[in-house]
């Protein structure tokens, strides 16, 4: 039980580290964050793209679950400190914080064979997609458009969709993820994530994160 709660506050790499190494790569950590909050990321047309799925899960790989979430969710807010765009929205950080709490709580116990290791990939895709894309993120923007009435395109595409005027969640869901398109977004991200997991492995300066 103790190496369990030891293991979802950071991972056994960070606990390893001499404490002056510890505090230099959890820095190095909080800046990839902070990075890909700020500066890796492009609108098109009404789609914004970013990195900040494939950063934020390999920062709970790195750093372990509850330190994961830590980094990224501050990594979101400095971020927006420094480079602010209208209105902090907390549920941003919080969902980006637990794209990394998912992702270092699937890489607890390292799989031992290859099927397992993409499954794991998969489920994180899956079960941060459903919690962080749809539960926190979507939930989070239709709320605050509800709030402030900005549901006048919205209320458009369900009438032409569903035959109805009213906004549920569901529809705003559909709306933000294949209207706006977003979906594209987390599609792109998760290709990173296959990508970035099959090639990591195999870099000697790396490997070590993902064995046991």
């Amino acid at each position: 039980m103790k190496v369990f709660l030891l293991d979802l506050t950071a991972s056994r790499f960070i606990r390893s580290l001499k404490p002056a190494k510890m505090i230099a790569t959890l820095a190095m950590l909080m800046a990839m964050s902070i990075v890909a909050n700020m500066f890796l990321e492009f609108k098109m047309f009404d789609t914004q793209f970013s990195l900040t799925i494939a950063v934020s899960a390999f920062v709970g790989l790195a750093a372990g679950p509850l330190t994961g979430f830590l980094i990224c969710f501050i990594g979101d807010l400095i971020g927006f400190l420094v480079n602010p765009g209208g209105v902090y929205m907390f549920w941003i950080g919080l969902s980006t914080g637990c794209f990394a709490l998912i992702a270092g709580l699937l890489s607890i116990r390292k799989a031992k064979s290859v099927a397992v290791r993409y499954l794991k990939v998969a489920l994180f895709c899956v079960i941060s997609f459903s919690v962080c894309t749809i539960g926190i993120n979507s939930l989070g923007f239709y709320l605050y458009n509800m709030e402030l009435g900005f549901m006048a395109s919205v209320k458009n595409y369900v009438l032409d969709t569903f035959g109805r005027e009213e906004v549920t969640f569901f529809g705003y869901v559909l709306y933000r993820l294949i209207f706006k398109m977003q979906i594209l977004n987390s599609v792109f991200n998760y290709a990173v994530v296959f990508g970035m997991y099959s090639v990591l492995r195999y870099v000697k300066p790396l490997d070590f994160l993902f064995k046991e």
